[in-house]
C-alpha cells in the first residue's frame, strides 16, 4: 500500500513545478480518469497528487508504470484537473517551411525510444519543455548516448538520455522541421520554426546544430511570443527604481540604455517599457531585432536578416523615415549602429537599446571607446542601467539563518556578518530545488545636468563611478543585498552574476 503525506493540507497545483520526467511516466487516460499525477520527487519517494489520497485503487494503477517508493499528496482538485489537462490534453502544431501545418498531438504515453517512432520522441521533448517552461533544449550526443538537457531558470537539467540510435533521425526531423538541409552534417546550419499550443499560445523556436567529435548537437531556443507577463511590476526593481524608470520612459526623447551579459533580461526589460507606454499613449513604436523574441500587438518590429540584406544600422536608418516616436534596437554592436542611435535620440526620438559591458558606467566608456563623442552622450541620455538574472528562492521553503563572517567578506559587506538572510530549502511545490523562478537585479544610472557634465567633459569611468559614490547610488550589489535581506534570493546566487571587487 502506498505511503500518504500526514500533512494534510492540499496542494496547489497552480503553484507547484511539475517534473514532465514523471508526470509523463502515466498514461493521459489513466492521469484525466483518476486524476493522479505523478509530479517531482522529495526524499527518494515519487510523489503523487490525488484528489481521493484513500484511493487505494487509482494509487496501484500508477504504482504499474512507477516501480520507485510513492508518496500521496492531497490536492486541490479543481488545480489538479486543470494541471492534468494542461499536461495531457494540449495540442499543438507546428509551422514550419511547408504550406499546411503539422498538428502535433501529445498523449502523455511514455516513449519507447528503442522504437522508429521519432515522431513522438520528439514531441515529447517538445512537451516536457513546455511542461518545464524552459528556455532552451539541448540535444547532445556522446559516445554512448543521446542527451537530452532543458535550460530552466537559466540552469541545465538533465530531462533523459537516449539510444545513439535514435540520434541521426531525430536530428533529422528537426531538420526538416527548421527548413535545414538534412544532408549536410559537417558545416553549422540555423533554422526556425513554430510552434502553436491551447496553452501555451505560440512558441518561436531557433534552430542551430554544429558538428562535434560524437555528431551534430543541436540546441533549440524557444522563444515565448505571448506578452501578457511582460509588465514592468514583475521583473524585480524596488518600488523606488520602478517610478524612476517608469518617469524617464515617460520623456518623449532620449536614449535609454540596458547592460549586462546575453541571457540577463535586457530585452525582456525593454519590452516592458514598451507595453507600459503604448497602454497609456498613441505612439508609433517600430523595434530592429534579432530575433524578435515577443510579438507586441501595435508595435512594428523589424527582424535583423542574417545575410546582411537588412542589418541592426540599415533598419535603424530606414525606419527613422517612418515618423517613429519610440525606437528599439535590440543591440549596438558597431560604430555605425551607434551613431544612428544617438543620432535619432537627439532629433526627438525616444531610444531604448542594449550594450554588452559589465556595468551601467561601463557602458558610458564602451560607447565613447566605439568612437561615439563624449558630448553626444551627455546629451543624449536620459538613463543607463545595469542588469542581472538571479534565481529566486521558493516562499514556501526558505530557510533563514545568520549570514557568516565569510559570507560577508565574499559580498565585501563585512558589517552585514550575523544579519538575517535565507538559502534555499526544499519542498514539493519546487521539486526539492528551493528555487522558484527567477528575479532582476538592478542598478540605474539617471542622467542630471551634472552628469551630463561630466560625461561630457570626462567620460572616465573612474570619475564618474566617483561621483556616483559620493551621491550614495545604490549599485548592483546594494539591489541585491536588499533582495537578500528579503529572502528573495540567496549568497550563492548574488556571488554566481556579482563580483564585488
Amino acid at each position: 500500500m502506498a505511503e500518504t503525506t500526514a500533512h494534510q493540507e492540499l496542494l496547489d497545483m497552480n503553484q507547484v513545478k511539475i517534473d514532465p520526467v514523471w508526470a509523463l511516466r502515466i498514461p493521459a487516460n489513466l492521469a484525466t480518469r483518476r486524476q493522479v499525477l505523478p509530479f517531482t520527487v522529495q526524499d527518494e519517494k515519487v510523489l503523487i497528487a490525488c484528489k481521493d489520497p484513500d484511493d487505494d485503487q487509482s494509487i496501484q494503477a500508477v504504482r504499474r508504470y512507477i516501480t520507485e517508493p510513492v508518496l500521496v499528496v492531497p490536492a486541490e482538485p479543481a488545480s489538479l484537473f486543470l494541471a492534468v489537462q494542461r499536461i495531457f490534453q494540449d495540442s499543438v502544431h507546428w509551422n514550419g517551411n511547408q504550406s499546411e501545418p503539422v498538428r502535433i498531438q501529445f498523449t502523455g504515453m511514455q516513449v519507447d525510444p528503442e522504437s522508429e517512432n521519432i515522431v513522438a520522441v520528439g514531441d515529447e521533448i517538445f512537451h516536457a519543455a513546455l511542461i518545464r517552461q524552459a528556455t532552451d533544449i539541448h540535444i547532445e550526443p556522446t559516445s554512448v548516448e543521446l542527451r537530452i538537457r532543458l535550460r530552466v531558470d537559466g540552469v541545465l537539467d538533465d530531462y533523459r538520455q537516449l539510444p545513439l540510435a535514435v540520434h541521426n533521425p531525430l536530428l533529422s526531423r528537426l531538420k526538416v522541421m527548421s527548413g535545414m538541409d538534412i544532408a549536410e552534417r559537417r558545416a553549422p546550419q540555423d533554422g526556425r520554426f513554430t510552434l502553436s499550443s491551447d496553452h501555451n499560445s505560440e512558441i518561436d523556436i531557433r534552430t542551430a546544430t554544429i558538428p562535434t567529435k560524437h555528431g551534430e548537437r543541436m540546441t533549440l531556443r524557444l522563444l515565448a511570443t505571448q506578452t501578457q507577463d511582460l509588465t514592468l511590476g514583475r521583473l524585480g526593481m524596488s518600488d523606488k527604481d520602478l517610478a524612476s524608470f517608469e518617469r524617464v520612459i515617460d520623456r518623449p526623447n532620449g536614449l535609454i540604455l540596458i547592460t549586462g551579459p546575453t541571457g540577463c533580461g535586457k530585452s525582456t526589460t525593454l519590452y516592458g517599457a514598451i507595453r507600459n507606454l503604448i497602454n497609456r499613449k498613441s505612439l508609433n513604436v517600430i523595434t530592429i531585432e534579432d530575433p524578435v523574441e515577443y510579438v507586441i500587438d501595435g508595435v512594428s518590429q523589424v527582424e535583423v536578416d542574417a545575410n546582411d540584406k537588412v542589418s541592426f544600422h540599415k533598419a535603424l536608418r530606414s525606419s527613422l523615415r517612418h515618423d517613429p516616436d519610440v525606437l528599439m534596437i535590440g543591440e549596438i554592436r558597431d560604430e555605425e549602429t551607434a551613431e544612428t542611435a544617438i543620432r535619432a535620440a537627439l532629433t526627438g526620438h525616444l531610444v531604448f537599446t542594449t550594450l554588452h559591458a559589465n556595468s551601467a558606467v561601463g557602458a558610458i566608456t564602451r560607447l565613447a571607446d566605439m568612437g561615439i563623442k563624449p558630448f553626444l552622450i551627455g546629451a543624449v541620455s536620459r538613463m543607463f542601467a545595469a542588469q542581472r538574472l538571479v534565481r529566486k528562492l521558493c516562499q514556501k521553503c526558505k530557510v533563514a539563518y545568520r549570514l557568516t563572517e565569510a559570507e560577508s567578506l565574499l559580498l565585501a559587506r563585512p558589517e552585514l556578518s550575523g544579519t538575517i538572510v535565507y538559502e534555499p530549502g526544499g519542498c514539493r511545490y519546487c521539486a526539492g530545488t528551493g528555487f522558484m523562478g527567477r528575479i532582476g537585479l538592478f542598478e540605474f544610472i539617471t542622467f542630471d545636468r551634472e552628469i551630463a557634465r561630466v560625461v561630457a567633459s570626462r567620460p572616465d569611468e573612474t570619475h564618474i563611478q566617483q561621483l556616483l559614490t559620493e551621491r550614495k547610488a545604490p549599485d548592483l550589489m546594494d539591489d541585491s543585498l536588499e533582495k537578500l535581506i528579503h529572502g528573495q534570493t540567496s549568497v550563492e546566487q548574488i556571488a554566481t552574476v556579482i563580483s564585488p571587487f
